[in-house]
């Protein structure tokens, strides 16, 4: 028995080694965590603040645009909301066009030292298009400075415009989805970062709508050197990121490019098909496989396909962006046009906001509860959809209610207010009648947008994430135009009845019942498709994850490689055995 004791002493001895090396391992994990645990924390930090000084940016400039464009460069109604509404949805595309050069045409590094410059000159400029040189005397005769309003509205729109590409290339580059490693997380996890994502921005909003308003409106309305001032702040950041390589990096496995190339490819083919009785496929898209006469792999198709699976999805958010755009654009001219007068004091305008942001904030903590008690039960996965259909019926109902204020707002006699030194004449209606109007369009946002980002972001493949939210984007700016859009058309087309300049002279209310309407059909059509949505368990996303080829021959390869690795490490076979 001498060999049997000789084989036991050789299995102790090998297995007191691996565990030697494992415990060594150990250590060396958990003292290279602590300073890799530091920096992503500090890129957090970082990603963070940047996200709040550029939202702070973004509203300041958004809130008080239709009072500057009115009062200032002597806009109508209509034409003031149509271009808060146009600067909102070009800020929103901006990011999947930057991302797009930034991966294909210039470094990231390089675009976004290019943004930022862009950002700091756009909100630099909006300042001087302000600024009253015509109260500037350099004598009793002269004044120091005179601008037309013609180059006053070029650089306006300069303005907007780089500013714009600036906030784009910051969301795109600086603080992408990605860069807050949600890769690993389950929908519960991420259900709950958007939640609370959106209610930090939202409570960085309802700051800006308090404090650069009023500041606006009523101290020093031509100045706003706020904004540039965050802006430099914002840069001097962004600046010590790029030096310390912070710069989220996303993965190339899939493009926008890609994903247009294979739908366009598709309906090529399927066009071709039906011309000349092809052979009909199980889908569409697969039309573009290799294996079927196209010219992408199978990886790239089915990532396309489990894409289109959420166009629905996508397409409905578009009338419900217009719905929100009213409170930048019509619910902003009927605050405009009420009594602003609270116990002596001039509200501003953009704080009426704030009643939006109110319902979003007290009910973010309320939807944490119910999410954690939904989400306990891990045979079910249960979905935001009913979440999203809440959040529609009550964008619908606050534009129906926006129509009855406005007849309620009609019986009011008018009385006179200043703002921004105008004299206007408006409703003695309080401005506070509004606020069920506000309330509602809160609690849509709350229900909708996190519920969004999360289908958006967990039924699909994970390479596929990043061109995922960029759908979502693009079709949020469509909303953007969509309401622009809207709102020319009402004016032109009923002699400026339905979106009059003076509101007291028009007939607001029909251009919210209609869009109220229309909402509503919106709310049905997703209640219909909502079906699709409804699985969230974890089997469905490996489906989705691990039906793929590519994934398939890669798990296949990692489990090979581990074999081999088993089988050439372990002193315990034979040579025979190894052979």
């Amino acid at each position: 028995m001498p060999g049997a004791d000789r084989r036991d002493t050789q299995e102790k001895g090998f297995l007191s080694h691996m565990a030697e090396e494992e415990q060594g391992a150990g250590r060396s994990r958990s003292a290279g965590k602590l300073p890799e645990a530091g920096k992503k924390l500090h890129e957090a930090v970082c990603v963070l603040l940047v996200e709040l000084c550029e939202r702070f940016t973004f509203f300041g400039i958004v809130c008080n645009m239709i009072l500057f464009c009115t009062a200032k460069l002597g806009y109508r109604s209509h034409q003031a909301a149509m271009v808060n509404m146009c600067f909102v949805g070009t800020s929103t595309l901006t990011p999947v066009l930057v991302g797009w050069l930034a991966e294909y045409l210039l470094g990231r590094t390089k675009l976004v030292c290019i943004c930022m410059f862009l950002h700091f000159l756009g909100t630099a400029l909006l300042p001087v298009v302000s600024f009253p040189f015509e109260d500037v005397h350099i004598d009793r005769r002269h004044i120091l400075l005179t601008l037309p309003k013609r180059e006053q509205k070029i650089v306006f729109y300069f303005a907007l415009l780089t500013a714009s590409l600036g906030i784009g290339g910051i969301r795109a580059i600086v603080c992408p989805l990605g860069a807050y490693s949600l890769e690993d997380c389950g929908p519960k996890e991420l259900l709950s970062f958007f939640n609370w994502f959106h209610w930090l921005v939202n409570l960085n909003s309802a700051v800006v709508f308090v404090s650069i308003s009023y500041i606006q409106q009523s101290v020093a309305r031509n100045l706003g050197f706020l904004i540039p001032f965050v802006s430099g702040l914002m840069a001097m950041i962004t600046i010590h990121m790029v030096r310390g390589e912070m710069i989220y990096k996303p993965k190339a496995d899939s493009s926008l490019l890609t994903t247009f190339g294979v739908i366009f490819s598709a309906l090529k083919a399927c066009c071709a098909r039906y011309r000349y009785l092809g052979t009909a496929l199980a889908s569409w898209l697969d039309h573009a496989k290799e294996n079927h006469g196209g010219h992408y792999s199978e990886t790239q198709v089915e990532g396309t396909k489990s894409l289109a699976r959420l166009f629905p999805l996508f397409t409905f958010q578009i009338l419900y962006r217009t719905c929100i755009m009213q409170i930048p654009s019509g619910y902003y001219l009927q605050t405009m046009n009420s009594n602003l007068h609270f116990s002596g004091f001039v509200l501003p305008v953009a704080a009426m906001n704030v009643i939006s942001i109110v319902p979003l904030l007290i009910l973010v903590p309320i939807l944490e509860c119910i999410n954690s008690w939904l989400f306990s039960s891990k045979d079910t996965g249960h979905s935001p959809t009913i979440y999203i259909v809440t959040g529609h019926l009550s964008a619908a109902l606050s534009v129906a209610a926006a129509g009855f204020s406005e007849i309620h707002r009609k019986h009011f006699p008018q009385v006179e207010q200043t703002l921004s030194e105008e004299l206007l004449l408006v409703s003695s209606m309080p401005c506070f009648h509004l606020a069920p109007q506000y309330v509602l369009l809160g609690v849509a946002e709350a229900l909708v947008t996190p519920s969004c980002s999360l289908l958006s972001f967990w039924l699909v493949p994970e390479r596929m994430r990043g061109i995922s939210m960029h759908f979502l984007a693009l079709f949020n700016g469509a909303g953007c135009f969509v309401g622009a859009l809207f709102v020319q058309t009402a004016h032109a087309g009923t002699q400026g009845s339905w979106f009059p300049h003076l509101l007291h002279e028009g007939k607001l209310e029909r251009f919210f019942f209609f869009l109220a309407s229309l909402m509503m059909v919106n709310t049905l059509g997703f209640w219909a498709v909502a079906h699709r949505y409804n699985d969230l368990r974890e089997d469905c996303t490996n489906e989705f994850r691990g039906s793929l080829p590519g994934e398939k021959l890669l798990k296949h390869g990692k489990a090979i490689k581990h074999y081999n690795a088993v089988l050439e490490s372990s002193p315990l076979l034979s040579p025979v055995e190894k052979t």
